[in-house]
């Protein structure tokens, strides 16, 4: 299936400041950035096919493709003065970058590249800024067996703040931790039908508009993943996944031996 990817977002709780132009989908995570580990990915399980949807920053997304450097993270043969690679990342991926504005909400972008999935019944989706090691295969049979119009991945609560059981009178019955609670989060990879695009009014949000419409009719499906998954949100959650990399721990580098 071809992979819709989002990147056209600002990203101000990434970047240093307001004069800081890397888009947070080119923030390194090891030596390539967090949008290519997203990418190999998706890559690995067969899904190579892939449109970029871009905004904020665009130059620089596309530059990055133009000036690619395989061997940044592949081995390589100096032999007579030319380089010969033992091993390539994107030789076989077909990408499409489509200028979907800059202030443009998350649904209005992906009406925007509706005309490059030509007639694909399905496809996949991805806020490219999130890594995981949910297993893509066993999300996309779920979702078929469901016969639900739309799936997302839901995970438990990241936070490590604690709710409060306050009485009228202000007393506390009781603190729970957020993460001991019986709920979901958006985990940001979804499986996506076309009659996707029936519920996105222009300018649009897809998860509120088109996903809320669909749970409303029961008819959205919820892929429970308990494994490694762990946003790029801010500075703080990108150097922890850098320094990760870094000490070796990559659970969501499903393609590594």
């Amino acid at each position: 299936m071809k992979v819709v990817l989002f990147c056209g977002g600002y990203g101000m709780r990434m970047r240093g400041g307001s004069d800081d132009m890397v888009p947070k989908p080119l923030q390194l995570v090891g030596p390539r950035p967090l949008l290519w580990h997203v990418m190999r990915y998706y890559a690995h399980y067969g899904h190579t096919e892939f449109i970029l949807c871009l905004g904020y920053g665009a130059e620089h997304i596309k530059n990055f493709f133009l000036t690619y450097r395989e061997s940044a993270s592949n081995d390589f043969v100096i032999r007579n003065g030319r380089v010969e690679l033992l091993g390539s990342d994107i030789d076989d991926w077909t990408i499409t970058l489509v200028d979907t504005g800059v202030e443009s909400a998350i649904g209005e972008r992906l009406r925007r590249v509706r005309e490059h999935l030509g007639d694909d019944e399905h496809f996949l989706a991805n806020y490219a800024d999130v890594l995981t090691d949910a297993p893509l295969d066993e999300m996309i049979t779920q979702f078929h067996a469901s016969g639900a119009a739309a799936s997302l991945m839901v995970v438990p609560p990241q936070s490590s703040f604690h709710c409060v059981d306050l009485s009228p009178t202000g007393e506390v019955k009781d603190i729970v931790p957020v993460a001991n609670m019986p709920l979901w989060e958006n985990g940001g990879y979804f499986v996506l039908g076309r009659e996707i695009f029936d519920l996105l009014p222009p300018g649009g949000d897809l998860v509120e508009d088109a996903c809320g419409a669909l749970a409303g009719q029961g008819r959205l499906f919820g892929y429970r993943h308990d494994g490694f998954w762990k946003p790029a949100d801010t500075f703080k959650e990108r150097a922890e996944l850098d320094a990760a990399y870094r000490s070796g721990h990559r659970p969501w580098m499903v393609w590594e031996p």
